[in-house]
């Protein structure tokens, strides 16, 4: 059973992910925070993270940039899922060099199809 981290503050938000992998088969971890998401990726090295860009705390960004470099976790892939989706947010998310990026409201296929896309390719 593959393993996803959702880092993520909005209770909604978590909880619709959550469901989502769970019906899906995925078993997930939780974190509300950046720093207990780093924390939760470093001890647990999950088959992907689910980053919210927004957190209180250390944003998604730094959080993203301490996830890679930590040997142990640096291969892990990350999707920044945020609902910064302005041109200079995607820029700048898009620059700090997450695999991939998905907007929110979530587009359920997009989000399963990317999800999916990127536990296979890290389990080769």
């Amino acid at each position: 059973m593959s393993t996803v981290l959702i880092i993520e503050d909005n209770e909604k938000n978590m909880k619709l992910a959550r469901d989502v992998l769970q019906a899906k088969g995925y078993h997930t971890l939780e974190a509300v925070t950046g720093e207990e998401g780093v924390k939760l990726a470093k001890d647990n090295a999950p088959d992907l993270v689910l980053m919210d860009i927004q957190l209180p705390g250390i944003n998604g960004i730094e959080a993203f940039r301490q996830i890679r470099a930590d040997e142990r976790t640096a291969r892990i892939p990350v999707v920044a899922l945020t609902a910064s989706v302005t041109p200079t947010d995607r820029s700048a998310i898009t620059a700090a060099g997450f695999d991939a990026f998905i907007g929110k409201p979530i587009n359920l296929r997009e989000f399963l199809e990317t999800v999916k896309r990127l536990v296979d390719g890290a389990k080769k």
